[in-house]
């Protein structure tokens, strides 16, 4: 059955919930995406020109991929034919291609075949497609919250352009709440309503990019709310969090708070308190905070707080950056949290943070001092015969890859930036600098030694 089956419109409508009925019906209502569908861009030209290639729309829900698929069919020519990879099985898509080649062949139209949740059907099953997208039999949109690297057949992948659909922003969510409460044909503009900022900030906040929680958050609660004695219906803060099933927490992410509370979690890891880093994690993600604003953060503790104690660390941060843009919401949010606790628990070092800056003091006090001309490189003969590289010792020709020559300028010559510390890997990194170091010492007394 085709899931965008208009037959009996209006009685439908008036009993679906309100994130259906607000779906958006054109390319000037859909809010968001604007990184592939701003005015101008490829694939909002293509529709526009009804030009459409296969595709695959990849993105977490609520984030628009169906509401896009269902205004192509509105606005294409072709015969649009949608299947939800839950509820249909490969017969059913057999059938329908076979009409479409029918078309093609008959008619000269074409079939444009858009099916929900791609990555349901297991890649087995996804070769039925491939035959018919390549000759142009049908046009194939699919949809998946799954990265299509790993759960589209490589060879289908291959012959569709994957466009990716960004998690809606908290503008995107209270632009679509306000246009609910203000729509008096498809939304709630009828009813004598009032909702305060606050309230709709919440819905917004908490919805974690997901248009169809907001507005199910907006439903029920003004569903819930009985009307005032002037016969309002007030949604306040107090009844968006009832609605939400989730207390507003004090945290202002552009204000004092917000820089409160990363500082708190910032310190707790510096301190190596897993437990405090945990609490103030939670605190940042039940308020709302950007997942991947709390990830960069923790990278850069791995990188100032833990630097070489633990070189795994930065890895990890890194890792977890990486697995919640691949998980989202809400599973993403243990690799943050696991980040936290491997760096809370992590030895500590500021060695290369501190040796960072000292090298940066040097380099705004002397400028540009001159490159020593022993290790200069020297492509040309004028070079070569003004001392470009003369006495250059190619490190592995020597034992331990290890050669005495000056590298720093010479005004900066012995100066020493990086002192490790001895907590965690660093003390092994400091041993091999100190018997270096000392190496280096014995052979100047040595050759100092009439």
């Amino acid at each position: 059955m085709d899931i965008f089956d208009h037959s009996d419109k209006k009685r439908r409508q008036r009993r679906a919930p309100l994130a259906d009925r607000m779906r958006p019906r054109s390319l000037s209502e859909f809010v968001g995406q604007d990184e592939i569908l701003a005015p101008g861009k490829l694939l909002r030209a293509s529709i526009e020109r009804d030009e459409i290639v296969s595709m695959i729309f990849w993105g977490p829900p609520g984030s628009g991929k169906t509401t896009l698929a269902r205004i192509i069919a509105e606005l294409s020519r072709s015969t649009f034919v949608s299947f939800s990879a839950v509820t249909s099985g490969i017969k059913e898509v057999r059938e329908v291609i076979e009409k479409a080649g029918n078309d093609l062949k008959y008619y000269g139209k074409k079939t444009i075949l858009f099916i929900d949740e791609i990555h349901r059907f297991n890649k087995a099953q996804q070769d039925v497609f491939l035959p018919y997208v390549e000759d142009g039999t049908i046009v194939l949109i699919g949809a998946t919250t799954e990265n299509p690297s790993f759960e589209v057949n490589s060879a289908l992948l291959s012959r569709t352009r994957v466009y990716i659909f960004a998690q809606l922003t908290e503008d995107d969510l209270a632009a679509i709440v306000r246009r609910a409460v203000t729509d008096p044909d498809r939304g709630l503009g009828g009813l004598p309503l009032s909702v305060e900022d606050d309230a709709l900030s919440h819905l917004a906040s908490q919805s974690h990019g997901d248009a169809r929680i907001a507005l199910s958050g907006l439903e029920v609660a003004v569903a819930n709310t009985p009307a005032g004695p002037d016969g309002t219906i007030r949604v306040t803060l107090a009844v968006a969090e009832e609605a939400m099933q989730r207390r507003a927490l004090m945290y202002d992410k552009g204000g004092e708070e917000h820089y409160n509370i990363i500082s708190a979690l910032h310190k707790s890891v510096r301190d190596s308190d897993p437990d405090a880093a945990l609490y103030w994690l939670c605190r940042m993600v039940e308020g709302g905070e950007d997942p991947l604003y709390i990830a960069r953060r923790l990278i850069r503790m791995a990188i100032e707080d833990v630097g070489m104690a633990d070189p795994q660390a930065l890895s990890v941060a890194v890792a977890a950056k990486e697995a919640y843009h691949f998980m989202g919401y809400p599973e993403g949010e243990l690799a943050l949290a696991q980040t936290a606790v491997y760096l809370a628990c992590a030895p500590k070092s500021n060695a290369v943070y501190a040796a960072f800056g000292q090298a940066s003091k040097d380099v705004k006090k002397y400028g540009a001092l001159p490159v020593p001309l022993v290790i200069r490189n020297a492509p040309t003969r004028l070079m070569k015969e003004v001392g470009y590289g003369k006495g250059y010792k190619y490190a592995h020709d020597y034992a331990d890859a290890r050669v005495d020559q000056e590298r720093l300028p010479a005004k900066l010559a012995g100066r020493i930036y990086y002192q490790p510390t001895d907590r965690g890997f660093e003390e092994e990194i400091r041993r091999r600098l100190a018997a270096r170091r000392a190496k280096h010492e014995r052979k100047l007394k040595a050759k100092d030694t009439p």
